[in-house]
């Protein structure tokens, strides 16, 4: 094989390589021989078909064969040789092939850069600590105590008010007609949480136990079956319990209820949550204020082959006509990343570090552990899916690349209170019209604590 550097611009070379005629013949044969043994024909014992039948029949196929895999195995080993570090998928050009004639192609190679690292003792982020209020403590308490309020039952001939449970059966009908799914046992609704359909609460108000209701409500817009969708609806309703709410002592067992040893300790984990909460959104702040410095302090000649593969990734599920007119600035954000994987990458390498299978297993146990119930469907979705595991592998690494830049950069650790954290958080996620198009905006924290239990974590 013969391997020759043809041109070289910027991070683009064109290797020319040529396979011997030769080899190529002796690579055929042997596929021949291979074939012999395993074809099978008309009239003739297995492994006994002439040579030339089977080149008269499969001689393309294998030619084709042979071909690619020459093509595989030349152009690594061509890579290698010139001990070039490839970005992305080399193109091949074929100039000559064919039966008696050398292999003759070029190999088009967009090659990565090579970094050089500048020091990173200059750059300088903020670390948020948060400090959380005991009255937003005492209202997350009360919050929770509403989400769990406790219910009795009312007297007798005590009327229904907003805030009660009612429970009933009915039987509903459209034009006096009955339909699928017109009957219900024992349905259970809060009064003023208008859960059921629009304006049925309202008329439960003032029943008692044992009372047949008369509600008229329309079905939803979106309901299954088309013809039913908006109809108006007679409810005849039977009530059989009306239990009203009793409000819920924040004590030591009401603790114990939402998980916790006790009111100190609930306290404790809801300032957790919170906080974990605001902290969450804090570090991408600080990772990005890093990352944006690592930017700017570095020139990288970028290979055009991954940018335009990242355009392409950013950009697949938007409209032909968004692409053009966000061209620019996908471009410019594509640019961005490219540059930043590469940045972080070198700096990985140079520091020898490393995602462990045990590490990668830890993380996909983490996050089992939040999913109570659904172990199997997380370890199925990693083993059926590569991609997944890969990913998983690359957010590890950059973490542990990340930790390493923040003990060589200066960290100013700021404490600020909830009101001071949104409005970091709302400045930090106003929307960039130039990049409204290729991505989405980070929410400024996660949504408030809904589960009934508090989590120790």
């Amino acid at each position: 094989m013969k391997i020759e550097v043809k041109s070289k611009k910027g991070l683009s070379t064109t290797l020319s390589v040529i396979v011997d005629k030769n080899t190529i013949q002796l690579k055929v044969n042997e596929r021949l021989s291979e074939l012999q043994k395993e074809v099978s024909l008309k009239g003739f014992r297995p492994g006994k078909v002439p040579p030339s039948l089977i080149k008269s029949q499969f001689g393309k196929s294998i030619y084709g064969e042979v071909i690619d895999k020459v093509l595989r195995e030349t152009s690594s080993k061509a890579i290698t040789e010139k001990k070039l570090k490839v970005a992305g998928q080399p193109k091949i050009d074929l100039k000559q092939f064919g039966e008696g004639k050398d292999l003759n192609y070029e190999l088009l190679i967009d090659c990565l850069p090579n970094i050089k690292l500048n020091p990173l003792e200059k750059i300088k982020a903020n670390k948020y600590k948060i400090k959380i209020d005991k009255k937003i403590i005492e209202d997350k308490l009360k919050e929770l105590a509403n989400q769990n309020k406790q219910f009795e039952d009312k007297k007798e001939n005590e009327k229904s008010i907003i805030g009660d449970q009612v429970t009933f059966d009915y039987s509903a009908t459209v034009d006096e007609n009955k339909f699928e799914g017109s009957e219900g046992k024992g349905v259970q609704i809060e009064l003023g949480k208008n859960l059921f359909l629009k304006g049925f609460d309202d008329q439960l108000v003032g029943v008692k136990k044992g009372e047949t209701k008369i509600v008229n409500a329309i079905l939803p817009a979106n309901h299954p079956k088309k013809e039913l969708a908006n109809k108006d609806t007679k409810f005849r309703c039977k009530i059989s319990n009306i239990k009203k709410s009793i409000e819920s002592k924040i004590d030591d067992n009401f603790a114990k209820i939402m998980g916790a040893k006790d009111i100190s300790d609930l306290k404790k984990l809801i300032e957790k949550q919170i906080s974990s909460q605001y902290s969450q959104a804090l570090n991408s702040i600080t990772k990005k204020e890093i990352l944006d410095q690592i930017e700017k302090n570095h020139d990288v000649e970028l290979p055009k082959n991954l940018v335009d593969q990242e355009v392409a990734l950013m950009t697949k599920n938007i409209k032909t006509e968004d692409k053009e007119k966000y061209k620019s600035n996908n471009e410019k954000l594509a640019k961005s990343r490219i540059k930043l994987g590469l940045l972080l990458n070198e700096f990985g390498e140079k520091n020898n570090l490393k995602v462990t299978d045990e590490e990668v297993r830890s993380e996909i146990q983490k996050q089992i552990k939040g999913m109570p119930g659904q172990e199997k469907m997380v370890l199925e979705y990693y083993k059926n899916n590569p991609n997944a595991s890969q990913g998983l592998r690359g957010s590890l690494y950059e973490e542990k690349i990340l930790d390493l830049i923040k003990t060589k950069i200066k960290i100013n650790t700021i404490e600020i209170d909830t009101k001071e954290a949104e409005k970091i958080i709302s400045n930090f996620n106003k929307p960039n019209i130039d990049n409204v198009q290729s991505s989405k905006t980070k929410s400024s924290r996660q949504d408030k604590i809904k589960s009934k239990k508090i989590s120790k974590k």
